[in-house]
């Protein structure tokens, strides 16, 4: 394989030609950091580049591959990735896409990147998130904007902006992300790729209590649905004193994504979101070949949707006052974030207490849905990807409407705590749609068994860009 080949190759199988000594972590590592030198300065993937670090912890595995049973590595040992600006990784700045903050250099790992080092990954880099994670597209002033590999005049969505571009242009294998309203899903859709924003409790946020309370998670991107069953499998799991967690599952992600077998489902689907209306005719046939492609699979299909209007306004209340504002200045903040500052500042403990309690009694009305269906197929976007620049020039007041119905096929399933996986569906104007598919809580199996056998049963998304080969 050349080089391109080797940056395109799936992680499970990178790990195993570690194993097999047909390439070394640091020549994988220095692939990647090539590609990275060579392509991010046009899609501002990257905040930072840990290239030293990189390197010499490649080096580190590269010799002890000369002494060690490659029986005992872990499952991804050498295999190089990514984690977004938002988490911390000890010796690397962090900034949360404030450009003020680009020299802050954190001094612990946050739990899930304890876990990814834990797994053998090698840590390229910081991808590029929007300011503070706050919107569903990575523009964050004073950074470069994270731009669409498949057209560079077009978002890859956000917040996990910069993750879902390095995935998909060949800049890592598999990368860290998180969600806390679509801001996995979003960026997966946008870029043609699997990210799964997993069930509350599955992936730890320690140290941290929780995220956005309770709506955000950490979560896995990759080019499969394999990779990405098999990221969520390193990274999920209790850490001391979390407020709430999951059992492992059995049989693992990677296993339930190999197997590929789901059995026959029932299974909701809809394009139709309300009081938001119809999805964009692209995101709407997106979701209906998908939907008939599973008919022909054998599976039971049914127009149908949880209904969700009341969920809006405590759901926003709730995000609003739990964005990280605290210590940052507010001047250093853009616009939008001042804007949601000051609502945040608005509102009551006790109005937060409400918000949090209806969003919980609506949430219990969701999940009840999945009574009668095993999953619910939807769009990840209620439109195709807009273009770079199109909302960050709005006033707030502007924009945030927009925003909300973008997003709105996302942010229940993060009220409700439940996993959903964003797929590729196809393509619109040269940039891919995607859809997601839904579980019941703490049921990730079976949306990744279902992704699994949808990925393998469809025509085959090409995943290099000519832009990016």
């Amino acid at each position: 394989m050349n080089k391109t080949d080797i940056a395109f190759t799936p992680a499970i199988q990178q790990a195993e030609l570690i194993r097999t000594r047909e390439i070394s972590p640091l020549e994988l590592t220095q692939i990647y950091l090539e590609r990275i030198e060579q392509l991010n300065p046009k899609l501002g993937s990257f905040f930072t580049v840990a290239a030293e670090l990189a390197l010499a912890d490649a080096t580190a595995k590269t010799e002890q591959l000369t002494t060690t049973n490659t029986d005992n590595l872990p499952p991804f040992f050498g295999v190089p990735t990514a984690v977004k600006d938002l988490n911390a990784v000890a010796g690397v700045p962090r900034c949360c896409g404030v450009a003020a903050l680009r020299q802050k250099v954190e001094q612990y790992d946050e739990g899930v990147v304890m876990r990814m080092k834990q797994a053998g990954f090698t840590i390229l880099g910081k991808t590029a998130t929007s300011q503070l994670g706050s919107l569903p597209y990575t523009e964050p002033p004073g950074l470069p904007p994270a731009r669409n590999p498949w057209n560079l005049d077009y978002t890859v969505g956000g917040s996990s902006g910069g993750a879902a571009a390095a995935v998909a242009a060949g800049l890592c294998a598999v990368a860290q992300g998180s969600d806390g309203g679509g801001s996995i899903r979003i960026p997966a859709a946008c870029c043609g790729i699997v990210g799964i924003k997993p069930s509350r409790g599955r992936v730890s946020y320690a140290p941290l209590g929780d995220c956005l309370s309770g709506i955000a998670t950490n979560g896995p991107l990759g080019r499969t649905v394999a990779d990405t069953a098999a990221f969520l499998d390193v990274i999920s799991g209790y850490i001391t004193g979390d407020p709430y967690w999951l059992p492992a599952p059995k049989p693992s992600f990677l296993e339930v994504a190999t197997a590929a077998k789901p059995g026959k489902l029932r299974i909701a689907f809809a394009t139709n979101i309300p009081p938001f209306g119809e999805a964009a005719l692209p995101c709407k046939q997106a979701v209906e070949k998908t939907a008939a492609l599973l008919e022909s699979l054998g599976h039971s299909l049914e127009v149908g949707c949880p209904t969700v209007g009341d969920l809006i306004e405590p759901f926003i209340t709730v995000w609003q006052t739990s964005i990280p504002f605290s210590g940052i200045p507010p001047q250093l903040l853009e616009p939008m974030n001042q804007w949601l500052l000051e609502k945040a500042n608005r509102v009551s403990s006790g109005k937060y207490l409400e918000a949090v309690a209806a969003m919980q009694i609506i949430s219990r009305r969701i999940v009840a849905f999945f009574d009668n269906f095993d999953a619910l197929l939807l769009p990840v976007t209620m439109q195709p990807p807009i273009r770079v620049g199109e909302w960050s020039q709005l006033s707030p007041e502007d924009a945030f409407p927009k925003i909300v119905n973008w997003v709105a096929p996302c942010a229940p399933f993060n009220a409700s705590g439940q996993p959903s996986i964003a797929m590729g569906a196809g393509f619109h104007a040269g940039v891919p749609v995607g859809v997601q598919i839904v579980g019941r809580p703490g049921d990730e199996s079976t949306i990744i068994a279902l992704a699994a056998q949808i990925e393998a049963a469809s025509p085959r998304m090409d995943n290099r860009s000519e832009l990016m080969v």
